[in-house]
Order: C-alpha cells, then structure tokens, then sequence
C-alpha cells in the first residue's frame, strides 16, 4: 500500500498511473480512528473497484467552535496498518494546510438536504462535509465513492451535492455496523464511559421497537417518534436532541410511512453525540 502523507501532486501521480492500468477508483472518504464499520465500506469498494484509495482526515470545517475537533480520536499508524491489511492501494493522510490555504474563502453549501436534523443543530456543519468531499473528488476522481448509512443525513447531502453538480462519480451507500450488543459503530464511542455506553444502548432499542411497531401495521410518524422518544427518556443519562421521521429521498417531514422512510435520531449520551437510524418501508432490491 501506497501511504502520501499530505502531497496532493503525488497523489494525482498515482491515480494517473491506476488509470493507465485501466483500473476503476473507489474512494473511501474517513476521518480515521478506523473501525469494522469503515472498514466494511473498503471491502466494498475492493469489490467493486480494480484500485482503492481512503482518505483519512479530521476536517476542521464541519466541527463547530465547541465541538470536539481537538478531542476526536487519532491513531493514524493504527489506522494505514489496518488499511494494509484490507488491501488498500492508496492511504492519503493529509494535514489541514494541505487542504486547506490561510486564506481558504471558497466553500459549497447544500440549502434543502441539509437544512433539518443535524444541520438544524450544527451550524455549517454540512457545508464543511459537502466542501472537502468535493475536494476529494476533484483530487482523486473516483468512480464510485462509499459512505455509511449511519450518518444517513450526509449520505444523502452528497447524493444531492453530485446530482446538483453534475458530478461524473455514483455515491454508494452502506449499511450500519453495530456492535453485538446494537451499539452503532462510531469512531466516538470511545469516548463513552463503561455506565454510558450502557445507557447508549436505548438508542438502537428504541429504534427496534418502533420498527416492530411497523412490521405490525403502524403507519402514524407521531405515533412512532413517540415511541422512540419515551423509549430514550427511560435512560436518564440521554438527552434527545431529535427524533424525526423523514422521507428516506430528500429528508422532508412526512406524516404516514407511505414510502421509504428514515426515523433517525440524535442523543446526548453524556457530553458525547451519537446518531442512528432505520429504514422503514425500504424498498428491495
């Protein structure tokens, strides 16, 4: 494997001599401190794709004044060994000014997606995401790039974000990884103590009943938000920031589970954000 410590021409290097192998790219965007459910998104792009690259970055545009920026875990060592060990070609670790000029004043913001749920409660968040994904993609050129259906917002912000832009790249969404217990994987469950990673496991609860309720006919959004939510206020260490049903396609609010629907959620589990969601109503493929 192939690790470029920040050298964007080096990096181009490489992708013009995959493709003149005639290999197809797919790009892995992270922000490392790498678990089973990245890692699933690279076994995916490996067997989609002739070349794998992942880029690994903790992008300082979408953390707000407050966020953990600073805190988010690091292992970059830890991060390219496991990435060696999946077969990955191209591991591109960047630093902030390699992306980023002192006076860096240009940036791309999606106005419909974004607008709700996380983007409600963290301001500029999403325009930080679609700008360096953009990059990535101006950068690396992939065919295909993959993302987790976990941050189901982003997900589909960046699906608009290509659409918008006529972007020549096809956006793979991946399923959640969860721990055996149901805990969503995520590179901040590290920071969960051992009473609070218990607690967060309500999240993934919650949404398993309200799924039941579902499967049994329930179709009412109110009627399973509130069925999440009381779930969730039975931890008295959670403090529900949302919980919403939304049209699985472009996030607006529905109020009958008519199409695919997202009912998605956002938990204080201490001082630490967690996210999750289901699909209900999915359509097979």
């Amino acid at each position: 494997m192939l690790r470029i410590d920040g050298c964007i021409d080096e990096l181009r290097k490489a992708v013009r001599e995959i493709r003149n192998g005639g290999a197809g790219i797919g790009l892995v965007p992270t922000m490392g401190y790498l678990h089973e459910g990245h890692l699933s998104l690279v076994r995916k792009s490996r067997a989609e794709n002739t070349a794998t690259i992942v880029s690994i970055f903790v992008n300082p545009t979408q953390f707000g004044p407050n966020e953990d920026f600073d805190a988010y875990p690091r292992d970059l060592e830890r991060d390219t060994r496991l990435l060696e060990k999946e077969g990955v070609d191209v591991a591109f670790c960047p630093a902030p000014g390699d992306l980023y000029t002192a006076d860096h004043s240009t940036f791309v913001t999606e106005e419909a997606v974004s607008r709700d749920l996380c983007g409600a409660s963290r301001p500029g968040h999403f325009r930080g995401v679609c700008t360096i994904v953009l990059k990535l993609f101006n950068i690396v050129g992939p065919d295909r790039a993959y993302f987790g259906e976990k941050d189901f917002q982003q997900l589909q912000v960046i699906r608009r974000m290509v659409r918008d832009l006529n972007l020549p790249v096809q956006i793979r969404g991946c399923p959640i990884v969860r721990e055996p217990d149901g805990l969503a994987l995520s590179s901040r469950n590290v920071y969960l103590s051992a009473s609070e990673r218990q607690a967060a496991l309500a999240l993934n609860l919650s949404l398993k009943k309200a799924r039941e309720q579902f499967c049994s006919g329930e179709k009412s959004a109110a009627v399973l938000v509130e069925s999440v939510r009381k779930e969730l206020e039975k931890e008295e260490t959670l403090r529900v920031e949302y919980v919403e049903l939304r049209d699985a396609a472009d996030l607006s609010l529905t109020s009958k589970v008519e199409k695919p629907v997202v009912l998605a959620l956002a938990v204080r589990v201490g001082k630490t954000r967690l996210i999750d969601n289901t699909i209900l109503n999915e359509v097979s493929s």
